[in-house]
């Protein structure tokens, strides 16, 4: 097989929630595969590191501010992303947030806004992105979920409620837009750490208990999702479509405490 399926050079990609973490992850990514990237968060100043070190890898990085739950925020982004580039080829659905709360706990503000930032948000910049993806016929659509989107956690009932609804919402985008040579995919991590659940993993205790549970006996690390999503934003995955991608060390097998090994 040869590795120019996996070459993004001169594509343009679009990653949102790129001030931090995960998404911080998938634009190194797709930057060493040969993208250029155009990086978003809800302050510019936060991305002024993250700019510096993409272009420290001779790749373009064009940031812009973006807040998922407002409307006009979106279109204004992607407004000012095409004057840049004049196309957008790769969108990388990142930005998120979570309320970590026991259900009985949970108010209407906190379901707002998980909901409002996961789910609705993931559709808005879908929506607008996907329109200059379906005038140029091309398009690679992935959205971030979770391990959550199939597996339900006790204390993260909006985020599961949020993270499942990007499967479903992948599945019928994917249906909707493949007649325009887009594909919408899922790519859902398992437990990996980050600045939004980084206090979880001062446990050790739950860390033990947590590793006993993935085959492969160890939480993600950042770079264990490099491959998947330039798989999904390259020609390698050109007939792939609606699926959820998870990268979570097997936990969703539903593997528990293993009896030891004679």
């Amino acid at each position: 097989m040869s590795t120019s399926l996996f070459d993004l050079t001169g594509k343009i990609a679009l990653v949102t929630g790129t001030s931090r973490g995960l998404g911080q992850y998938f634009g190194r990514a797709l930057a060493r595969a040969g993208a250029d990237l155009i990086i978003t968060s809800r302050t510019l100043d936060s991305l002024r590191e993250f700019k510096a070190e993409i272009e420290a890898l001779g790749r373009k990085a064009f940031p812009l501010e973006l807040d998922v739950t407002d409307y006009d925020s979106i279109q204004r982004m992607t407004e000012s992303a095409l004057a840049e580039f004049g196309r957008i080829d790769i969108l990388v659905n990142n930005a998120g947030c979570n309320r970590r709360k026991p259900a009985m706990d949970v108010t209407w503000d906190d379901w707002n806004t998980v909901l409002d930032t996961n789910l609705r948000g993931t559709f808005f910049v879908a929506q607008a992105v996907a329109r200059g993806m379906i005038e140029q016929r091309y398009g690679r659509v992935i959205n971030i979920g979770s391990v959550t989107s199939v597996a339900g956690y006790a204390g993260l009932g909006p985020y599961c409620a949020s993270r499942g609804g990007v499967k479903q919402l992948t599945m019928s985008l994917a249906d909707d837009w493949g007649p325009y040579g887009l594909t919408v995919n899922c790519l859902a991590p398992g437990w990996f750490k980050t600045a939004q659940n980084a206090v979880m993993y001062e446990n050790r205790e739950w860390v033990e208990y947590l590793c006993d549970r993935i085959p492969l006996k160890r939480p993600g690390q950042p770079n264990d999702l490099d491959g998947a999503v330039v798989f999904l934003a390259s020609d390698a995955s050109a007939y792939i479509t609606g699926q959820t991608l998870l990268v979570d060390g097997g936990i969703s097998t539903g593997a528990t405490r293993a009896l030891p090994r004679k």
